[in-house]
């Protein structure tokens, strides 16, 4: 598998969960007292869509596309360990070093240590960015 593949395989896996994301704040936008507003002054679906309805249902897609990130590293990561990869070997992947290092368990341990490092921490800190992006972006979450 080539690298386009690889993104493209991992993006058309998460596509679903954005477009049920974006639907349900659509839907639960859609009877806002700003768009009844809006649509009663006669604003067009077009106009309601791109200016009222998409900008407030941008943080919950936000926050599931840095969620989503952390995820897709460690989907990557998988499919560089079982061999599933990008072939290059001059292309540095945390799940192809874990897979080469894995041959050298008994003599050198430490080895699988910091590639695995490398995903946990990355993962973990999207994981964070994206609760901390929750937690300032919505309304509901202020004290």
């Amino acid at each position: 598998m080539s690298l386009p593949q690889i993104m493209f395989a991992v993006a058309m896996t998460n596509a679903p969960i954005f477009a049920r994301i974006l639907r349900g704040s659509l839907l639960s936008l859609r009877e806002s007292d700003y768009v009844i507003a809006s649509r009663s002054v006669g604003a067009t679906g077009g106009r309601l869509l791109v200016r009222h309805l998409l900008p407030n249902s941008l943080t919950p897609l936000i926050v599931a596309g840095t969620l989503a990130l952390a995820t897709a590293i460690i989907d990557v990561a998988g499919l560089g360990f079982l061999g599933l990869g990008i072939p290059d070997p001059r292309t540095p992947e945390w799940g192809t070093m874990l897979n080469d290092a894995s041959k050298f368990f008994r003599q050198a341990p430490w080895l699988l240590f910091f590639p695995g490092l490398a995903i946990v921490v990355t993962a973990v800190g999207f994981n964070l960015l994206g609760d901390g992006l929750r937690e300032s972006l919505d309304p509901r979450m202020k004290r």
